[in-house]
């Protein structure tokens, strides 16, 4: 007498897990439809009324499939569609970075260093003079540090869109004077504009640019008008100089091997922590990594308790915006950003 409940049973499972199955597909259909979709408006080498009759065809294609799945779960659907990403993909694969391009000004140069010993020397470090985004004078120079001279690691974060998305710096100091900033940034050539959407599909490249800090946070904070906070981070001297010297291995890098710049898995803050996690693979991973904007918490979190200010303080005392344009464009830019009372991190404890 169970038996036809056993079966029932049984049917009612398999049709669920049909439902199930024809769910999951739809999303991934979806998903992937929306994808190639971008990808197409974003890398078709067609002019603009073409490019967007593919689109359209395209999404037709999506929106059949995909209602035939909700229907009735047509196989013959799953496989025109399968075939069809593996024509994007086969296509999409042939999409390479590339050094060649007549590039906008301000990232017309990345960084690359050679290591003598505690001597490094850099070429192409910025020191642009800023008058407006778009008005400056331009000079890419060559700049020699003593690594036996580094003293302090600051990270400078710079909020552009809002409070969860912040652009990352880490600029290094030395004991005789000198500073020099890393930022890794999208690499645009002349034709191009930024845009977060844009950099999820192989539109620009990777470059780490080097810079004075008059230039590179000035910039921000005078200029832009960013929002600007500086966070000295404890770190011991032989993590600093690895840190440096990972750097200039990362600019080498990518002048004999372009890559492409990725919104969310290869960008100004995901490189700074794949360069720190190389130092110390115990570094948790952690969400803040890829909301940038939210690493003050995970730097209180891992060494700014330690400073016994509460976490509103801490951040309060990273503000330097204020102070850079009090400062305006003088030789001692990096110093009036820096007041003893203004330093929050535990290099800052460890002055007092």
């Amino acid at each position: 007498m169970a038996e036809p409940g056993r079966n029932r049973a049984t049917r009612w499972s398999r049709a669920i897990g049909r439902v199930l199955l024809r769910a999951v597909l739809a999303l991934a259909i979806a998903f992937s439809g929306l994808f190639i979709g971008f990808a197409l408006y974003f890398q078709l080498p067609l002019p603009e009324m073409p490019r967007w009759i593919v689109i359209g065809l395209w999404a037709l294609l999506v929106l059949v499939i995909l209602a035939g799945e909700i229907v009735r779960g047509s196989w013959r659907g799953r496989g025109l569609y399968l075939l069809a990403l593996l024509v994007f993909f086969g296509w999409w694969s042939t999409i390479h970075p590339t050094n060649d391009r007549v590039w906008r000004a301000d990232v017309a140069h990345g960084v690359t260093g050679t290591v003598d010993g505690d001597t490094v020397t850099l070429a192409n470090v910025r020191n642009f003079d800023w008058r407006s985004d778009t008005d400056f004078t331009g000079k890419w120079e060559t700049r020699t540090y003593d690594l036996a001279k580094l003293q302090t690691v600051d990270l400078v974060l710079s909020y552009w869109m809002g409070p969860e998305i912040a652009h990352t710096i880490v600029t290094f100091g030395f004991s005789d004077g000198q500073r020099v900033a890393f930022s890794a940034e999208i690499r645009p050539d002349e034709t191009q504009s930024f845009s977060a959407i844009a950099g999820f599909f192989r539109v620009f490249n990777l470059v780490l640019i080097a810079a004075d800090e008059r230039d590179i946070i000035y910039l921000r904070s005078n200029v832009r008008k960013e929002d600007v906070y500086l966070y000295p981070l404890d770190m011991p001297q032989a993590g600093m100089r690895a840190l440096f010297l990972s750097y200039v291995e990362k600019g080498n890098a990518l002048a004999q091997k372009p890559k492409f710049y990725n919104t969310l898995t290869a960008n100004c803050t995901t490189v700074v922590f794949q360069l720190v996690r190389a130092l110390d693979p115990g570094l948790p991973r952690d969400y803040r990594i890829l909301l940038s904007g939210l690493l003050p918490g995970y730097i209180f979190d891992h060494q700014g308790y330690r400073t016994g200010l509460s976490f509103e303080d801490f951040r309060a005392r990273a503000a330097i915006s204020q102070l850079g344009l009090a400062a305006g464009d003088g030789p001692d830019f990096s110093a009036a950003i820096r007041p003893p009372e203004g330093l929050v991190g535990l290099a800052a404890v460890d002055r007092r």
